[in-house]
């Protein structure tokens, strides 16, 4: 990751950014509503954690079939997935509720999965959404010279291959966050200087990641060993799954609006200049998909809508599908693009459009 002071600029289509606000603004002022989440938002919170810990207990408990138990840590999957996407996303945002204990509360429902919150913060918040598809700076596409989601990376022979691979790999990715992921990240923000904005000290940083990963080994891992009615075996096949699947359902969300062909994929001056709007430059590197379905959009936290959500991060995704209108005509009266895949499967084939490009495109 590069340690520099990068700028995006500020004298072209600013205008479209502050008309937005301006509009958005005025949608929830005529509506009466708040931007945060409202009884909806609490009723799929009650879904979504009871998904996750009602099959863990009856794995604890009275599940003594293996194809059962394979079955909980399946809807545990579900779960996993759905407090991630649909709860800890908007707590850590500080978009969830106005309280602010509320949000960090929610927020660190991650550590449920195994990650820490102030890690997700950073990349996610901090260089993710500043910096989208900025290459060395936003880490979402930056998994490792194994995978190649830039342009401006250098390509290995074997990331021609990588369309056919990759997918396994999204996978690995909250096994990574349970092992070591989380420890780098510490390690690597401090040297950046970008845990001071968490507002605490390192230490107090690191000794929150151990103590939250030794209680989640306890929890989800040594109990069932312990107490589940199936031989260990079993246990640790069923666990290792859920976090695989959990990998393989945010790796394509996530990936599937951002690495995509409509993307440029800016990258600053020697100056450390990007020339693009920030607003702009969202726009440019985000795709929605699957904007009319009710069901998918409920269950991935309003994440197909990743062009509202870049723009708002401070707006409960719950109100993502009615200000999408207002987003898209004020994009084409800018002349603006606004990248939306008709459904989920039709974005994960461009995803993977992409990434067969990726791995045979020569660096930029």
């Amino acid at each position: 990751m590069q340690n520099t002071n990068i700028r995006f600029d500020r004298t072209s289509n600013i205008d479209f950014y502050k008309t937005l606000q301006k509009r958005v603004r005025k949608h929830f002022k005529d509506t009466n509503t708040s931007k945060y989440g409202n009884a909806s938002m609490v009723i799929k919170t009650i879904v979504m954690l009871s998904l996750y810990f009602v099959p863990f207990i009856l794995i604890l408990t009275v599940v003594d079939s293996v194809w059962l138990m394979f079955l909980m840590w399946f809807l545990m999957t579900l779960g996993m997935s759905g407090i991630g996407m649909s709860i800890m996303h908007d707590a850590n945002h500080g978009s969830y509720s106005k309280n602010k204990f509320v949000n960090n509360f929610m927020g660190d429902l991650i550590s449920v999965a195994g990650g820490s919150d102030s890690m997700w913060r950073i990349q996610h918040n901090v260089l993710h959404h500043t910096y989208t598809n900025v290459t060395g700076m936003d880490e979402d596409i930056d998994p490792g010279s194994v995978l190649r989601f830039s342009p401006h990376e250098e390509r290995k022979s074997y990331h021609k291959y990588q369309h056919y691979y990759a997918w396994f790999l999204y996978g690995m990715m909250t096994i990574m966050w349970i092992t070591v992921k989380d420890f780098k990240q510490a390690i690597r923000y401090k040297k950046l200087g970008l845990t001071k904005t968490e507002g605490a000290s390192f230490s107090r940083i690191l000794s929150k990641i151990v103590v939250h990963k030794i209680l989640y080994y306890i929890v989800f891992l040594v109990l069932p060993l312990i107490f589940a009615p199936v031989a260990w075996y079993w246990v640790l096949l069923g666990f290792i799954s859920m976090h695989f699947f959990t990998g393989v359902i945010l790796g394509l969300i996530f990936q599937s609006a951002h690495v995509v062909p409509t993307s440029n994929y800016p990258m600053p001056d020697e100056t450390g200049n990007i020339k693009a709007d920030w607003a702009v430059s969202q726009l440019v590197n985000t795709c929605n998909f699957a904007p009319n379905s009710k069901l998918l959009s409920w269950y991935v936290g309003g994440l197909n809508f990743q062009v509202e959500h870049h723009l708002f991060p401070n707006i409960c995704h719950v109100h993502y599908k009615k200000i999408s209108k207002i987003v898209r005509e004020t994009a084409e009266e800018f002349n603006l693009p606004y990248n939306s895949e008709k459904s989920f499967g039709s974005a994960i084939k461009s995803h993977a459009m992409m990434l067969k490009k990726l791995g045979r495109q020569d660096q930029l």
